[in-house]
């Protein structure tokens, strides 16, 4: 079995797009289908900083640090149990050597190598990124504020934050297309900051094969730092069922 990784979150924004499902969908695998609120499909951009990390049993001054992007929309699927809900990751990218190596390989998860940008004050923050391969191109710039204000898929910071603390397993596309890569975020401090986007500039949002012209608005975003977090590997889906050989710890 897999182990579970522990570290944490220094620093995570979560910037978010209202989408029309119908261009959810067409770029959504089965057994996916858009999970939607307020008539939206929700989808964005994960930018998160990670510290420490290591298999859960090693001490803290052997982790890694690392940056991290993943787009993500979030999902619904049907199962033996009922609707489960998460999010699907088309593409995560990464400035790690050993992210990108062991990643969909040794521990679930893809990774492209990428070359980060950074710049954080106590109240804005900017990340930009560029794929080694070309392909995802990422500027953005967020300031940190005391409502959440403006939202069209959200009414007030507790309703965004609930929405994606229950939206904790991902699953992550890889060079198999009938199989999907799955990890758990587990944390007991999840707390979330609002904050206004004041620009965004992401090659996966303004293609127009994938979304075309208004059917992908930015909407709001959320910050997330220094939270101690553990990651837990999960039974991968294989052609859109659940396979039967458990992949992580208890």
């Amino acid at each position: 079995m897999l182990p579970m990784l522990a570290g944490e979150i220094e620093r995570r924004i979560l910037v978010n797009y209202r989408v029309d499902p119908a261009a959810a969908a067409k770029i959504l695998p089965a057994p996916f289908r858009p999970q939607t609120v307020n008539g939206f499909a929700v989808a964005g951009i994960c930018l998160i900083r990670l510290g420490s990390m290591r298999p859960r049993t090693l001490p803290a001054w052997a982790g890694l640090r690392s940056e991290n992007a993943a787009h993500r929309i979030a999902v619904e699927w049907d199962t033996p149990a009922g609707i489960k809900t998460g999010v699907f990751i088309p593409r995560r990218d990464s400035n790690s050597r050993t992210n990108v190596a062991v990643g969909g390989r040794l521990y679930p998860g893809e990774h492209h190598r990428a070359q980060f940008d950074v710049s954080e004050t106590p109240t804005e923050l900017r990340v930009g990124y560029s794929s080694g391969d070309g392909v995802t191109h990422v500027q953005v710039a967020v300031r940190l504020q005391d409502e959440l204000v403006g939202s069209g898929l959200f009414e007030d910071t507790a309703t965004a934050s609930a929405f994606f603390e229950a939206g904790s397993v991902g699953f992550s596309a890889t060079r198999d297309a009938n199989r999907f890569d799955g990890l758990q975020l587990v944390t007991s401090s999840w707390t979330v900051e609002p904050a206004e986007i004041t620009s965004v500039r992401s090659s996966f949002f303004e293609d127009a094969t994938r979304f075309p012209r208004g059917s992908a608005e930015p909407d709001c975003a959320l910050v997330m730092r220094n939270v101690p977090v553990a990651w837990r590997p999960l039974e991968r889906l294989h052609g859109g069922q659940e396979s039967s050989a458990p992949l992580s710890n208890a």
